[in-house]
């Protein structure tokens, strides 16, 4: 390579390699210190060393809610999802006719899931007056409401985040797609059934997709606010049950001036994130096929 090239190179490199360090690595790197001080925008930070690490885990019930709430959101509305998705990439990888208006037509969801709009619609849809409930009522089922509910506002944001199954299924339909169907005919003649076929052929080939909607979603999941925000009127409620790790952060961080405070969630949830993302890499050697691999 020619010093012209290189050169050439580095000046396409130089305004990202400016915005990585002025947006992203140095707020990052503020964020650390201040994760470790007093700080609540009105003075100077404060070093109080890991008090705001000890405060989350001791002295601040809120907090602990908060992680439970999205554990059970994480562990139950992310395999689910999955689960809808592989679903209907299978019914579409065997139907021709229509596949591509169905196709958009699933993944749309995907597209205006997280926005403010639908989240304003959702919280509608399920209120006391809402046509579901209404739906509901004409079957003798009364519930009084979904948002207002203890017992039914999890199931509704679960729900929410299973209807946006759009992008994890399309990446399971390509998957799909690169499945030889030789492999299947093999499963026919030794006399394998639909079940056999699916536990046997399409799960083994299909592991390093579902690994990776497995790892992407899961990350989606521990980010979720925007809807939750939205639903509640930025109460958390009812009874803190949509009060998510990161909508109590921002609350930390920005109504309540706690910047120090919101730091430091930040950075444990980064830490726990990465922790379940190295988990996931080192126990999918187990169980992750790629093709051309021998074992």
């Amino acid at each position: 390579m020619s010093r012209r090239e290189t050169r050439a190179g580095y000046a396409f490199l130089t305004p990202w390699l400016i915005g990585f360090l002025g947006l992203t690595l140095g707020p990052m790197i503020y964020s650390l210190y201040l994760a470790f001080t007093k700080y609540n925008l009105f003075q100077d930070p404060q070093w109080i060393g890991l008090d705001n690490f000890v405060r989350m885990f001791t002295n601040d019930p809120v907090y602990i809610q908060s992680v439970q709430i999205t554990l059970v959101y994480v562990l139950v509305g992310t395999p689910i999802k999955l689960a809808a998705a592989l679903g209907i990439a299978m019914l579409l990888n065997y139907r021709d006719k229509g596949a591509g208006f169905y196709r958009s037509s699933f993944y749309a969801p995907s597209l205006i899931g997280a926005s403010v709009s639908v989240a304003i619609v959702w919280r509608a849809m399920f209120s006391t007056d809402g046509p579901v409930d209404n739906s509901l009522s004409l079957f003798g089922i009364n519930l009084g409401g979904w948002v207002g509910n203890v017992s039914l506002v999890m199931p509704m944001m679960i729900l929410l985040a299973v209807w946006q199954f759009g992008a994890p299924m399309v990446i399971f339909l390509a998957g799909l797609k690169q499945i030889p169907r030789e492999l299947y005919e093999a499963a026919e003649v030794d006399g394998a059934g639909p079940f056999r076929k699916f536990r046997s052929v399409t799960l083994p080939m299909l592991s390093s997709v579902i690994f990776f909607n497995l790892l992407l979603e899961t990350i989606n999941a521990f980010q979720v606010f925007a809807s939750a925000y939205i639903i509640s009127n930025g109460s958390g409620g009812p009874a803190g049950m949509t009060n998510f790790y990161t909508v109590y952060l921002y609350k930390r961080g920005f109504p309540d001036g706690q910047m120090g405070y919101a730091s430091a969630m930040a950075w444990v949830l980064v830490i726990v994130v990465a922790i379940i993302a190295f988990v996931l890499f080192k126990t999918s050697k187990s169980w992750v096929h790629y093709a051309g691999e021998n074992r």
